[in-house]
Order: C-alpha cells, then structure tokens, then sequence
C-alpha cells in the first residue's frame, strides 16, 4: 500500500526510508493520474522488497511541489538516499517503468546530483515518447473494449498533437477541441476524455478518432 506524504511529513519520510522511495505526485481530475496510478501500484508489489511507494496531491502540498519544480501530473521521480535520483512525466505503459526501475535498482552508486539536474532529465526523459504513449492508449483501450483507430498515421498524428499540448499547457488536451482556459471545464477533455465511451458508442468512434468500437 502506497504512504501519503504531504508538506509536513515529505522531508522526514525521505530522510528515515529504508528503502529507495518511488514518489507519484497526482492531483484530482487528471485522467491520466487515475491511468497510472494502478501500474504503480502492481510494480511496488513486484518490487515490495526494493522500494516504498508514495503519493503527493500536488494540490494539498504546495511547498513540496514548488521546491521539485512539478507543475504537470502525474511525474513520477524515484528518491534512493534522500535524494532524487530519476524520474518521468506522464503516462508510461508497465514495461517502461519496469525497465527503468530496474535498471535504477541496479545502479548502487549514490548520486549527489542537485535537484535542477534531475528535474530536466525528468522533463526530457527518453521514455516520453509518440510510441510510449501509443502504447499506454492501446492498453486503455483493450481493457475497456474497443481499440485504437487501425490507420496508424492516423493514431500516430493525434498521439503527437496530444504530445505537443501537453508540452504547451501541462495536459494531453483532446486536439479535436478547445481549449476555453477554464480549469473546471478543460479537465473534461484531457484524453481520454469525459465524452469519448458515449462517442464510441454512438458514432463506433470518438471525436478526434483516436479509440474506435471492435
């Protein structure tokens, strides 16, 4: 089970843990939070005896957040030592962030990087890519019954407007629709959006034809 940590007991539990501490900041309303969070969870199982899983709510902790420079979720960032050592935005599919926490698991050096430095490797992690993140919406999309659309051109074109808006504005926007600057209603169309089961059901598509009925 994952511990909560928040701006009063952030830095203790860091410090004492006995064990590398695998750190998921979320906050409410972010699909792809929601989307991750199940992976993480199966993976801390996998690797009970190596890591301690942890969640921030970004919005419950503002200092925290401010002094790790996160301002998109979910970023995830792995603290061995105390200190944080590596880590990545977004959605990842299971097999990614396996690879990459088992390639961190074997590394035992102790990495006296400052904080800046592994904020930028976060920001241009190799794993944040148009086929990574293909790959998370394929999983989506078996597990809840249709598939992706079949022309991959097509799935490849929406997967990199998606890629790019979340680069712009901190979240993978829908690219079929506007973007109003209301927090509120913008969260309804982060991909997978509020709108695409009716969508797919309705029309055997949903509006910007990333996910289509089987």
């Amino acid at each position: 089970m994952a511990i909560t940590l928040n701006d009063e007991n952030f830095e203790k539990e860091i410090l004492n843990a006995k064990k590398p501490i695998l750190v998921d900041f979320w906050m409410f309303d972010c699909a792809p939070c929601f989307l991750l969070s199940p992976i993480l969870e199966k993976l801390a199982r996998d690797f009970e005896e190596k890591i301690i899983l942890a969640k921030v709510n970004i919005n419950a902790t503002p200092i925290i957040a401010q002094k790790y420079g996160i301002n998109a979720t979910p970023t995830v960032i792995l603290f061995k030592d105390s200190k944080p050592v590596s880590g990545f935005i977004g959605l990842k599919p299971e097999s990614a962030i396996r690879e990459w926490l088992e390639n961190l698991l074997k590394d035992n050096d102790n990495d006296d990087d400052k904080i800046e430095k592994v904020i930028q490797e976060v920001k241009e992690d190799s794993f944040f890519s148009t086929s990574a993140a293909t790959s998370v919406y394929e999983e989506y999309a078996e597990k809840n019954g249709f598939a992706l659309n079949p022309n991959k051109k097509v799935v490849e074109g929406i997967v990199k407007s998606l890629l790019e808006r979340e680069k712009k504005f901190g979240f993978r926007y829908c690219p079929c629709r506007k973007i109003t600057g209301n927090e509120e209603e913008d969260k309804k169309i982060i991909c997978p959006c509020q709108f695409h089961r009716l969508e797919i059901e309705k029309d055997s598509h949903c509006l910007c034809g990333l996910f289509v009925k089987t």
